[in-house]
């Protein structure tokens, strides 16, 4: 007997990145030197001052039932987090802490989308997007972003792709996967085009906010556009700034009833985030932040290597970026000097003739492309370069 999954379900792939990471421990274990460049995970430890506050809400019995939207204490310390970083005031219930930024944005789109909505989504785009809108039941309209413009969205792609139909926007910067980031001016200018739309909300993803080295301070949309205000979500999380993939804390602040469906959503999924977790997260916005800009320091030196790496390699063409701690090369030559068919030929071929894994840019809405993490030591990117070198 077979059993029928639901209809929507034939719309939506899993995660390419989780594919590959998966591949790439399962040839680990065959006994396979794989260097892994596809994981969007730093290769440092959690700060010492944050595991100790995580050990000692153990010992003092934290490990109950929280309210569903987070910690009064965990919430207060978002909240000066946003004023502190970004300028931005939230009540308490305006803001939502969750299992992960990922759920936060899950949250957002159930909470929002209905049949028929659609939600812009530019390209290059981390691989979940898309297939969140299709999970809430809309269409993703995917709008292409060229390497020419430093994959980034402009006001005049933004404005063909506005519809009646259009209810969220995505804004990811820095971005996963290019390191593009877009400035207070470029923000302001899209923020221009949306002005005639009031029905679309914004979801700025700022997960990447303190891996950050571009020219001017960082900006997030609802900073750079404050008339907006009332239709942004704003979500962050400390996954990757302190190093705590696995803590699984992710946060969103944004209008109050919409937050509030997204807590609704979250109270019939997960209900609250892990209690140990909401202490280490609260330790984490409120402690010492130089481990932050130690570990940001590293992937910036990391990253000057491998894009100059990079772009020595026969048939690759790397951009430079302003944060996050992935590269994404074209590597059209690359794939026709080899006579294969695409980025997911060339990413099979680096895997067996190489020993490297990545991630295909199809994957992210990029075919011609792949992403490369360097959240791993140098010596390892190194290594994997050479490797590379040799099998194109």
């Amino acid at each position: 007997m077979s059993v029928s999954v639901s209809a929507r379900m034939t719309r939506v792939r899993p995660s390419a990145t989780g594919a590959v990471l998966a591949l790439a421990a399962r040839l680990k274990a065959e006994g396979r030197d794989i260097i892994s460049l596809g994981a969007g995970e730093p290769d440092f430890d959690t700060p010492k001052h944050i595991r100790r506050a995580a050990c000692e809400a153990i010992e003092a019995g934290a490990t109950r039932y929280t309210p569903i939207d987070g910690t009064a204490e965990l919430k207060a310390a978002v909240r000066r987090k946003f004023q502190r970083d970004n300028g931005l005031d939230f009540d308490p219930d305006q803001i939502l802490v969750s299992s992960g930024g990922k759920q936060s944005l899950f949250n957002l789109c159930i909470a929002l989308l209905d049949a028929g909505d659609e939600a812009v989504v530019p390209a290059p785009y981390w691989v979940s997007y898309p297939d969140m809108v299709r999970l809430a039941g809309a269409e993703a309209v995917i709008v292409p972003t060229t390497f020419e413009d430093g994959f980034k969205l402009t006001p005049e792609r933004l404005q063909a792709a506005l519809t009646s139909k259009t209810r969220l926007l995505f804004i990811n910067s820095p971005s996963n996967p290019t390191g593009a980031c877009y400035t207070r001016q470029e923000l302001t200018a899209l923020g221009d085009t949306l002005a005639g739309y009031p029905d679309v909300v914004v979801v700025s993803d700022d997960i990447y906010e303190h891996i950050f080295w571009g020219a001017e301070p960082f900006t997030s949309f609802a900073s750079a556009c404050p008339a907006l205000g009332d239709r942004c979500v704003t979500v962050n999380g400390v996954s990757k700034a302190y190093a705590m993939t696995g803590w699984r804390i992710g946060y969103a602040g944004g209008p109050s009833e919409l937050i509030r469906a997204m807590q609704t959503v979250q109270s019939q999924s997960t209900s609250n985030a892990c209690s140990v977790s909401q202490v280490a997260a609260q330790a984490a916005l409120d402690g010492d932040q130089s481990a932050v800009s130690e570990m940001c320091d590293a992937y910036h030196q990391r990253h000057d290597y491998l894009i100059s790496a990079l772009n020595d390699l026969p048939g690759f063409e790397c951009r430079a970026g302003d944060g996050s701690f992935y590269a994404f090369p074209r590597v059209d030559e690359a794939i026709a000097a080899l006579g294969l068919v695409d980025d997911t030929e060339l990413m099979k071929h680096l895997l067996d003739a190489a020993n490297v894994a990545c991630v295909p840019g199809a994957a992210f809405g990029a075919p011609g492309h792949v992403r490369m993490s360097f959240a791993c030591s140098t010596d390892e990117l190194e290594t994997a370069v050479g490797r590379i070198r040799k099998a194109l």
